[in-house]
């Protein structure tokens, strides 16, 4: 099976960004750390990232796909830095560990960083509270998948589709995961044709019209 580059995503974060919390220097390591890092990398979409910044992000990873390729950090470097900027974070949860929107700053973080098993811990914590909520439940969907669990994956795009049926970043998701985790083209044709149905101005329409294409050329071997 033919694989495909998912989307690019922005480093933003799913809720507000992190208030005072933050110092100067933790804040320009994170950025730094993006500049490096984020822009060169394919990524699903966060669950919270709204069409319009889809686009912008997958314009922007495209023209800067040539820069910073020699400057890619080692997983240790890239682990350090994540755990230094979120150490305000969880000195935040030490003294009020009830603060939901302080843990899903903290998944965030560790998402954007490609530590996605510490995003998946703090998602899961924030969906204790949030359970509900379709774009926490896809943001730890996504984080699953990029830590092998295909199935844990589409459980959690499916419990997001429940409570907002078109999003169109979940039904991206999910076919991007039934397609390459579980070998299923109909499925993610499926999934991507009713993204297409619902949302019929969507940014990235063409793209995903080539990955329906393909997927029918997979269907079909």
């Amino acid at each position: 099976m033919e694989k495909i580059e998912t989307e690019k995503k922005q480093p933003i974060t799913s809720q507000a960004a992190p208030s005072g919390n933050w110092t100067s220097a933790q804040a320009y390591i994170l950025a730094v750390f993006c500049l490096v890092l984020g822009v060169t990398l394919g990524y699903l979409f966060r669950g919270s990232a709204s069409p319009a910044e889809t686009a912008t992000a997958s314009a922007s990873s495209d023209s800067s796909a040539t820069q910073g390729s020699s400057a890619q950090l080692t997983p240790e470097q890239r682990k350090a830095m994540i755990d230094q900027a979120a150490a305000p974070l969880l000195a935040t949860l030490k003294t009020n560990p009830d603060d939901v929107d302080t843990v899903i700053k903290v998944a965030n973080l560790y998402y954007d960083g490609r530590q996605y098993a510490d995003a998946v811990k703090y998602y899961q914590l924030a969906a204790k509270s949030q359970p509900k909520n379709p774009d926490l439940l896809t943001d730890l969907g996504t984080s699953l998948w990029y830590t092998g669990d295909a199935d844990g994956a589409i459980a959690e795009f499916q419990k997001a589709l429940k409570y907002q049926p078109y999003h169109p970043g979940t039904l991206f998701n999910l076919g991007i995961v039934r397609w390459q985790g579980k070998s299923d083209p109909k499925g993610a044709i499926e999934a991507w044709e009713q993204l297409l149905e619902k949302n019929p101005n969507y940014p990235q329409k063409q793209q995903l019209q080539e990955y329906i294409a393909k997927a029918k050329q997979h269907a079909e071997d």
